[in-house]
């Protein structure tokens, strides 16, 4: 054994300098344990996430930034407020003077007003015509109705005195035809000297009388036929009278109403103007809208001109509503639906964030999805609005509109062997009931 150990000793160097030095085993050791704790951490579960960009602004549009405009066309002549001020709702922000000619008459009210009255006592006088000419109408169309019932009245009875005034002419033909019987057969008995010259005489005077009471009894039914000629003539005459009395009155009320029409529709139109005038001479003084503060005046020279519809000051409602305006890919809308959770970095406030593991970032401010756009931005991309999560610390009162945020939409959980073989493969998060990989995932 002795002999043994001093060969060991002497001859066997090389063999002593080929063992595992310390430091080495130290490292092996170091790795080994590395390369369990990463296989261990591969199957810690990490949160999947949506990222976006975006900035600070409001929820409700009311209490975004907005533009104060000038209703009408001015010169401004005074501001009443600097940038920054805080104004309430009605507090006058800057002062115009008129420019068009039309309105530089001072007294341009009153003399409309003017105008007007004496446009209303011209409604009132046309008014009260027409009036008038509709109760002339009224009390012609009644004298019409009396004068033709009386026309008629009388037309019937010429048509009564005719027939009888010929049945009387008719009769007094009879008696003269049999008159002049007797008369012819008396003269021959008297030229046979059968009857006295008296006799006969008497009969003759009676055959006269008879033929003079023809004529009597045909001129009186001539007269009446003349009188129902008449009647008739008055009748038609009486009609045709009122008839045209009776239109000339109408159309003398429709002429009057059509004016009046006509000046109704000047008095309202004067009234109009009127009230425009009114309500351009309110415009003068710009005043602010809403409560807030005046971030920038945009008009700012004494004297300098400005159109309608330009935009004299932007204005920030005093409001404590807060939301964050996000961008997110196309290809993540599908994923994200209101009420989603959302952790916010807002620029200039320190954070330290693991998107994945949002328990123990440090810095960042809790959020629920608000609104999903239905409809791209002009950059390609998908807006949603943020408000903040009453169950998670409040936001910053320091922070200011427009401000810009980095974003997550939280999803569900996975392990982080699974994100990282997503990220490589370059496939969108995947939402899975309880937050679980299905099996065939590993198979992939």
């Amino acid at each position: 054994m002795d002999h043994l150990d001093k060969l060991s000793e002497t001859h066997l160097y090389s063999l002593r300098t080929l063992k595992t030095p310390g430091v080495g085993r130290t490292v092996a050791k170091v790795l080994i344990v590395l390369t369990a704790v990463l296989i261990i951490v591969l199957f810690l579960p990490w949160q999947q996430n949506i990222r976006g960009k975006g900035t600070l602004t409001a929820l409700s549009p009311k209490n975004r930034p907005q533009l104060v405009q000038s209703a009408i066309a001015g010169r401004i002549t005074n501001w009443h407020i600097i940038e920054g001020d805080f104004v309430r709702r009605g507090d006058t922000l800057l002062s115009i003077t008129e420019i068009k000619d039309k309105f530089f008459d001072p007294d341009l009210i009153m003399r409309i007003e003017e105008q007007l009255d004496a446009k209303r006592n011209s409604r009132d006088a046309k008014t009260n015509k027409v009036r008038a000419l509709r109760n002339q109408i009224s009390a012609l169309e009644n004298a019409l109705v009396a004068k033709t019932s009386q026309a008629k009245n009388k037309l019937q009875q010429a048509k009564l005195k005719l027939q009888a005034d010929s049945l009387e002419f008719v009769a007094e033909q009879v008696n003269y035809e049999n008159a002049t019987s007797i008369f012819e057969r008396n003269k021959n008995r008297y030229d046979a000297g059968n009857i006295t010259l008296t006799k006969f005489q008497e009969i003759e005077s009676k055959f006269q009388m008879s033929a003079a009471k023809v004529l009597k009894a045909e001129n009186e039914w001539l007269q009446r036929k003349a009188d129902l000629a008449n009647a008739i003539l008055e009748l038609t005459s009486i009609e045709a009278d009122y008839t045209d009395k009776i239109s000339k009155a109408q159309s003398n009320l429709n002429e009057t109403i059509s004016g009046l029409n006509e000046t109704m529709a000047e008095i309202s139109k004067m009234e109009n103007e009127l009230s425009n005038v009114r309500i351009r001479q309110q415009q003068y003084q710009i005043i602010a809208p809403q409560s807030g503060y005046v971030v920038k005046a945009i008009k700012v020279g004494i004297g300098e001109t400005i159109k309608e519809g330009d935009a004299v000051a932007t204005i920030l409602p005093e409001s404590e509503d807060k939301a964050v305006e996000m961008y997110v890919k196309a290809m993540d809308i599908p994923l994200i639906e209101e009420g989603k959770k959302v952790r916010v970095q807002f620029d200039g406030w320190p954070a330290l964030q693991f998107s994945g593991w949002p328990n123990v970032s440090v810095g960042t401010f809790g959020g629920l999805v608000a609104i999903i756009d239905r409809v791209q931005s002009k950059n390609g991309m998908f807006r949603i609005l943020v408000k903040p999560d009453p169950e998670d610390e409040p936001w910053p009162e320091q922070l200011r509109l427009g401000s810009g945020i980095k974003g997550w939409v939280m999803l569900n959980n996975v392990p982080i062997w699974y994100e990282i073989w997503r990220q490589m493969n370059g496939f969108p998060p995947m939402i899975y009931e309880d937050g679980e990989v299905p099996e065939n995932a590993e198979k992939k």
